[in-house]
């Protein structure tokens, strides 16, 4: 089942409002590219999970580490490559629009393995500290 309604535009700008912009750019990695599409995917699991879309249901939990997962993204690819708040958002609903029509089914199993690796989940529900 395919998720129609887009990244809450509200989430976007408190996701990405502490983060400073940035002037100039780069074209992104590949894997700056697969963190945007793991956060898309995470932010439309969250939605259907707190929609109690039974399709989601079998995904982690992903409002709390799948949020942090695109802070930190976000921030990263401030510092690295110069893209501002507008630009990420961007980016980030180009490819939430794409999954919206194809699904989140086929990139979650990367991005789950992405997601355990940078935000391992903890017994306690707690997020771990920013790397530095």
């Amino acid at each position: 089942m395919t998720n129609r309604s887009p990244v809450p535009a509200a989430l976007l700008l408190m996701l990405l409002a502490a983060a400073p912009a940035a002037a100039a750019s780069r074209p992104l990695a590949a894997d700056e590219q697969m963190g945007l599409t793991c956060s898309a995917a995470f932010a439309l699991v969250a939605a259907g999970q707190a929609r109690g879309d039974a399709a989601m249901a079998h995904y982690p939990p992903m409002a709390g580490r799948g949020r942090e997962f695109f802070v930190r993204l976000a921030a990263q690819l401030m510092d690295d490559t110069g893209l501002d708040r507008q630009a990420i958002a961007a980016a980030l609903e180009a490819r939430a629009a794409s999954l919206r029509r194809t699904g989140v089914a086929e990139v979650m199993p990367a991005c789950l393995a992405a997601l355990d690796r940078d935000l391992p989940p903890k017994p306690d529900g707690t997020l771990p500290p920013p790397r530095r």
